[in-house]
């Protein structure tokens, strides 16, 4: 696979930014860190709207890259379709028809009406169907959900989903949201103070237990998974992952390939249980040991070529007298599906 190279060096004021690393060129890669970690800042490098010390001397509109901001950068006084064409005419080379585009992102039927009468959600799909047919080689885009209620960004989620999966063109995403990255990317890269201090793929990534990035609600782990069958008569679905099997509450459809459990929905048991409302009980072996605060730790476990992260007290670890090689029993309690 090739790559897209990232090499920006930046300072503003007390700030400075030193991104030196690549990225895969295909798919999505999330760019994570906290506020003032220099996401955004990184983002309008790669865009030439920063003056940064990189590999890219191009002015910005010749670089082929489309951007969507947190807020969308609509023409009010234009209609839906006057916008997106806006972006055709920035590319007269656009494969992509505007019909085709704003089927893809359900907005066909909002064309001639004017911006000011749209929703969040739905402004935000519109600056999307623009960037789309500026036919970018690249696209990025920056907390673009950020702006929307919960409602309204779950709204907007699959379409993103869909842009990916209809395109070959990467994107770069930034987000300090850990669900929208685990739904989205691919690959993961996350910013500290204007540095990267890890990447890699999403769910090895993830599994960085020494990273304060990835502790409190934002620990967790990805597991890849497929299908198997739904059981009408509790409304569950199964799911399948290399080791083993995991029931999800509901209907699911094919698409899943993701779930994605939070550190603090798992706990241990030495012994599996055959009394308890925990549907999913899976074996598993203690990987690693990390201290997260002063009354709790982070355990990796493996499970296949899966693997968990499970947040439980320290007094647990001592009461269990728990190791790194322990064969133990994850008990999960909740999973969120994720395509």
């Amino acid at each position: 696979m090739s790559s897209i190279k990232l090499q920006h060096s930046i300072r503003k004021g007390a700030f400075s930014l030193n991104v030196n690393t690549k990225i895969p060129a295909a798919g999505v890669t999330g760019i994570f860190g906290e506020s003032g970690s220099g996401k955004t800042t990184l983002l309008r490098c790669i865009a030439g709207l920063e003056p940064s010390i990189g590999r890219d001397t191009q002015a910005p509109h010749k670089r082929r890259i489309g951007y969507v901001f947190q807020e969308p950068q609509l023409f009010s006084h234009l209609s839906v379709r006057k916008n997106i064409e806006y972006g055709m005419r920035r590319n007269s080379g656009a494969p992509e028809s505007i019909n085709e585009v704003a089927a893809m992102l359900e907005v066909e039927g909002l064309l001639d009406r004017s911006t000011r009468d749209l929703s969040g959600g739905e402004a935000q799909r519109v600056s999307i169907a623009r960037v789309l047919c500026q036919s970018p080689a690249l696209i990025l885009m920056d907390e673009p959900l950020s702006a929307l209620d919960e409602r309204r960004r779950n709204d907007v989620l699959p379409y993103l989903e869909r842009v990916n999966a209809s395109s070959a063109v990467p994107i770069i995403y930034v987000s300090h949201n850990i669900d929208e990255i685990c739904r989205l990317s691919d690959h993961l890269l996350i910013l500290d103070a204007g540095k990267v201090v890890a990447e890699g793929d999403l769910q090895s990534t993830l599994m960085r237990v020494d990273l304060p990035q990835l502790g409190g609600s934002n620990a967790g782990a990805v597991l890849a998974v497929s299908q198997t069958l739904y059981d009408g008569e509790f409304d569950l679905t199964l799911f399948r992952f290399s080791g083993g099997e995991i029931w999800v509450p509901g209907k699911h459809d094919s698409k899943v390939t993701r779930l994605r459990v939070n550190a603090s929905d798992i706990s241990l048991s030495q012994t599996p249980s055959e009394s308890s409302t925990i549907l999913n009980i899976l074996p598993a072996v203690i990987d690693s040991i990390a201290t997260e605060t002063e009354a709790t730790e982070l355990v990796r476990l493996r499970l296949g070529d899966g693997a968990l992260v499970a947040r439980i007290t320290r007094k647990s670890v001592q009461q269990l007298n728990l190791q790194a090689g322990d064969s133990i029993y994850a008990q999960i309690k909740s999973v969120t599906v994720r395509r």
